[in-house]
C-alpha cells in the first residue's frame, strides 16, 4: 500500500519508522517546514523547552540517555528528532517545504489525493495526519493591532533577526510559551510589559542534574531505564487529576514557588483563583523571580486598543511599546481540520466537527475512510511521545490488517465513534477540575473538551491494543464507478 504522512515531527517520524519495520516502504512524509521536528522546528523563541522531564521525552525504540538538562531545550529536542530521521533512513521519504493545503477522498478509486502549496498532487491508499495540536498559531483579535508600526511576532513564528536589547517590549499572554520566553527577554529589554488574562499554576523546574547524575545515566542503560520509569510513574499518578492528596501537594508546590515574588500585590495578581488542574500546569524556575526586576511590569487590565506605538488598557492606561510578542499559543482544538480535508459525499472534516472534534480513539473518523490521525482529539496527557507510540502501533496494525485481507478501504462505524465519545465525555464530566470553564486550551467553541485524555497513558495503551474489528466496516473494492485522474 501507498501511504502519505502529513508532518515530519515526532508523529511523522514514529509512523515512518514503524511502517518500515512492518515492511511498508512506499510512503512519503510531507513537511511544510524546511527542516525536521514539527513544533520543535518552528518554536525557536528564547527559552523554549519541554515541560515533560527529558528521559521520558524520547521514543522507546530510540531512548536518549545523554540529555544535557532534566527538561530538554528546543535545540536538543530538534536535533534528537533529526537524528532519528537519519538513523531510521527516513530522509529519503521526507519532502521538506511541502505544505499540504488540501486532501480529498477519491471515492471511485478508494484513494486519497493530497495537494501541496505549489500545486503538486500526491495520491495514496492511506493518509496519516501527524499535524497534531500545535500546528496553527492562535492570533488574538486585538483592536487596532494592524495599525501598530513596530514589529509584531507570534512566539511560534519567532523572528530571531529582530533586536530585543534595550527596547520596550510587550508580551501578550502569560501561559506556556510566555513562562519560558519572558525571563530571557527581561534580561535584555529596556522595559517589558507582560499582559496577563488569567494567572497560572507554575511549579519549580529542576535546572540541572545532580553532580555525576548525567554521566551515570549516560553510562548505565538500566539506570536510564529506571529514571524513565520513575518519571512515567509520577506522570501516571498526576495525570488523572483525581487524587486529592497529590492535587493538594501540587498546588502547595506551585504556591511555594510563587513566594519568590517579593511584592505582595504582584503575588496576589499571579495567584490562580481556581483549582490546580483546571488549566495546564506549567514548569519554570525563573518565571516568578522575573517579576522582581525593575524593568518588568505585570498588566492585568484587559487591552482596549493597540495604536501605532502604544497599547491602551481598559482603564485608560497608555503604555508605549516598540515590539509586540504574541505568546497566545495555538488553535489546539482544530487538529487536522486546519487543512481542508474532504471525505465521502463531499463531507468536510471541519463540518463533521462543527460541535467539536471527535474521533474514535482520537485516530479515526466516520466518513473518512483510510484516514488515521496521530495526536488527534482527546489524546493529550502525560508524555505525548508515549501516546504517539500507542497511536502509531494501532495504525500500522490496521494497515497490516488491510494488506493481509486484501481490503481497499476501512472506516470506523458511526455507532462505534458515537459510543466511544459518549463514554469519553461521561468520564470527562466527572473530573471536577475541568468543569470550571477556565481553559480555552481544552475546549472547542461549543464548550466541549476535545484535547484531553482523562485517564493514564497505560490505559490509552491498553485501549489501542484491544481487538476492535467490529468497530469498522471495510471493502475489497472501491465504492465508486467513475475513474478519477490521479498521478
Amino acid at each position: 500500500m501507498d501511504v502519505i504522512i502529513i508532518g515530519a515531527g515526532p508523529g511523522g517520524i514514529a509512523a515512518g519508522k514503524r511502517l518500515r519495520d512492518a515492511g511498508i516502504q512506499s510512503f512519503v512524509i510531507l513537511e511544510q517546514a524546511p527542516g525536521i521536528g514539527g513544533t520543535w522546528w518552528h518554536n525557536i523563541y528564547p527559552g523554549c523547552r519541554c515541560d515533560v522531564p527529558s528521559h521520558l521525552y524520547s521514543f522507546s525504540f530510540a531512548m536518549k540517555r545523554d540529555w544535557t538538562e532534566p527538561y530538554a531545550s528546543q535545540p536538543e529536542i530538534q536535533q534528537y528528532l533529526e537524528a532519528c530521521a537519519e538513523t531510521f533512513d527516513l530522509m529519503r521519504h521526507i519532502r521538506l517545504d511541502h505544505r499540504v493545503v488540501a486532501a480529498r477522498w477519491l471515492e471511485a478509486r478508494a484513494r486519497w489525493q493530497v495537494e501541496t502549496a505549489d500545486g503538486a498532487l500526491f495520491c495514496s491508499d492511506i493518509l496519516i495526519s501527524a499535524v497534531g495540536m500545535f500546528n496553527m498559531p492562535a492570533y488574538p483579535p486585538l483592536p487596532g493591532l494592524e495599525t501598530f508600526e513596530g514589529p509584531v511576532m507570534h512566539s511560534a513564528r519567532w523572528r530571531p533577526e529582530i533586536p530585543l536589547a534595550g527596547r520596550r517590549i510587550s508580551v501578550i499572554g502569560s501561559a506556556a510559551s510566555a513562562v519560558q520566553l519572558v525571563p530571557p527577554i527581561a534580561e535584555v529589554a529596556g522595559h517589558l510589559d507582560v499582559y496577563q488574562r488569567t494567572p497560572n499554576y507554575v511549579s519549580a523546574r529542576q535546572n540541572s542534574f545532580a553532580p555525576g547524575e548525567r554521566e551515570r545515566l549516560m553510562r548505565d542503560p538500566e539506570a536510564a531505564r529506571q529514571e524513565r520509569q520513575r518519571i512515567w510513574d509520577w506522570l501516571e499518578a498526576v495525570a488523572p487529576l483525581d487524587n486529592p492528596e497529590i492535587m493538594a501537594d501540587m498546588r502547595r508546590a506551585c504556591l511555594a514557588n510563587l513566594q519568590q515574588v517579593a511584592d505582595p500585590t504582584l503575588r496576589r495578581q499571579l495567584t490562580p483563583a481556581y483549582p490546580f488542574g483546571a488549566k495546564r500546569g506549567l514548569v519554570s524556575s525563573d518565571w516568578y523571580p522575573t517579576f522582581n526586576r525593575q524593568n518588568v511590569s505585570l498588566i492585568t487590565t484587559p487591552i482596549r486598543h493597540v495604536g501605532p506605538h502604544h497599547i491602551t488598557t481598559a482603564s485608560g492606561d497608555v503604555r508605549e511599546t516598540d515590539l509586540i510578542v504574541l505568546a497566545t499559543g495555538f488553535e489546539t482544538t482544530r487538529f487536522l481540520s486546519s487543512i481542508p480535508v474532504t471525505g465521502r459525499d463531499n463531507l468536510r472534516l471541519d463540518q463533521a466537527w462543527q460541535g467539536g472534534a471527535k474521533a474514535y480513539l482520537g485516530i479515526a473518523v466516520s466518513g473518512f475512510p483510510n484516514l488515521f490521525m496521530i495526536y488527534g482529539p482527546n489524546t493529550n496527557n502525560g508524555s505525548i511521545i508515549a501516546q504517539i507510540e500507542s497511536q502509531v502501533d494501532y495504525i500500522v496494525r490496521k494497515i497490516d490488517f488491510m494488506i493481509r485481507n486484501g481490503l481497499k478501504w476501512i472506516e470506523v462505524r458511526q455507532s462505534a465513534l458515537a459510543a466511544y465519545n459518549r463514554a469519553l465525555q461521561d468520564a470527562i464530566s466527572t473530573m471536577a477540575v475541568w468543569q470550571h470553564g477556565i481553559s480555552d486550551y481544552y475546549r472547542a467553541p461549543s464548550g466541549l473538551i476535545v484535547t484531553q485524555w482523562p485517564f493514564t497513558m497505560a490505559r490509552y495503551r491498553e485501549e489501542t491494543r484491544r481487538e476492535d474489528a467490529q468497530a469498522f466496516i471495510a471493502s475489497h473494492t472501491a465504492a465508486g464507478s467513475q475513474a478519477t485522474t490521479c498521478p
